[in-house]
């Protein structure tokens, strides 16, 4: 099993996402890419923090590759608006994939590259990739959060 870490705004609809797929062992939602150790919720929120919210996917590489999973992120969210996805405003809605290995790496930004060139979007690709830090497990309430209220995705106003 390998492990990927992707944020893309809201985690709930992000780990609903990835769940669906094929290979994806299991999610948990969290917090990384801060300054704080163990921050919660309202701690992130805050915007004070540094952290995103993230999804760590496990997934089996042998069923679904690494390629796939970036794939899935690009078409999850809008990654041309800097912190901010739909009505989420804040550092912690970014967009950002955390790199696990120099493979990762590599295939993070020939991913963002290939999509900036087939001009899908109009606007600049703003995702960062960064190195994986600590993750911080979120909250046991965030954990499959769609599942637990009986919803398939988050209302856009």
């Amino acid at each position: 099993m390998e492990k990927a870490t992707f944020g893309a705004g809201c985690f709930w609809g992000v780990e609903a996402g990835f769940r669906q797929l094929d290979g994806v062992t299991s999610t948990e939602v969290g917090y990384s890419g801060g300054r704080h150790e163990n921050p919660t919720y309202r701690e992130v929120c805050s915007g004070r923090t540094g952290h995103a919210e993230v999804v760590q996917v496990t997934y089996d590489p042998n069923i679904i590759s690494y390629k796939d999973l970036l794939d899935a992120f690009w078409q999850m969210h809008d990654p041309t608006t800097m912190n901010r996805q739909g009505p989420d405003i804040g550092e912690q809605y970014r967009s950002v994939i955390f790199y696990h290995t120099p493979e990762q790496e590599d295939a993070a930004a020939a991913s963002k590259e290939e999509l900036q060139r087939t001009g899908v979007h109009k606007r600049d690709i703003v995702t960062k990739i960064e190195p994986a830090g600590p993750f911080y497990r979120a909250e046991e309430y965030h954990q499959q959060y769609f599942e637990k209220q009986g919803i398939s995705h988050c209302a856009m106003p």
